[in-house]
């Protein structure tokens, strides 16, 4: 399992109803496309949630990192790039995986907190930690799902929920409105810890 996510930050007036046309227009372009866990298309607006900027921020899920280098490859990805310009892509190894209370339900909030591992922390109790995390998070009412990434390049920690319903306070990090979830293999995700 492969995890990836891009931020493109938009100017303070800018007409955020382009991001969601965009999404309503060509989200179902995903729909289908081999290797692809789930892409939930993600949006920060300026004055909600606490968010003190406007961004698209979508969050994808890959059954590894050859289907994620198509996509990067690919059209879709050169549109967005053509009309946004080619954003900074963060990416990692999925460690875990959970579907949540709600898994069934359509997903409405997502929450991304990064963790930076100290020097001298061990990864293998901190992945253990995160993990254990992971499952009480999707225990939760309204936990869609819930996932952690390791980057080993920054050896940072990314913790992303998706949510039903406003996510329990105390979970910390960013707070996104998802505009659409597009889950052609989200079942093969579901094995949990890689």
């Amino acid at each position: 399992m492969h995890a990836m996510q891009y931020e493109i930050t938009l100017p303070a007036d800018y007409d955020m109803g382009v991001i969601h046309a965009r999404v309503q227009a060509k989200g179902h372009l995903l729909d289908d496309l081999p290797g692809l866990g789930f892409k939930a298309y993600l949006v920060r607006e300026r004055g909600q949630d606490g968010s003190p900027v406007n961004q698209y921020a979508p969050f994808y899920l890959w059954s590894g990192s050859a289907p994620m280098a198509a996509f990067l490859a690919g059209p879709g990805f050169r549109g967005l790039c053509a009309d946004f310009g080619r954003p900074t892509v963060r990416h990692g190894n999925g460690h875990a995986y959970v579907e949540g209370r709600a898994a069934g339900e359509e997903a409405r909030f997502a929450v991304r907190l990064r963790e930076r591992l100290p020097v001298d922390a061990d990864v293998a109790e901190a992945l253990g930690a995160a993990s254990d995390s992971a499952r009480r998070a999707a225990d939760e009412a309204g936990a869609v799902c819930t996932a952690v990434v390791l980057d080993p390049h920054h050896w940072e920690l990314t913790h992303f929920s998706l949510w039903s319903a406003r996510p329990p306070s105390g979970l910390g990090g960013e707070v996104y409105r998802v505009l659409r979830v597009s889950a052609p293999e989200r079942a093969a995700l579901t094995a949990g810890s890689l």
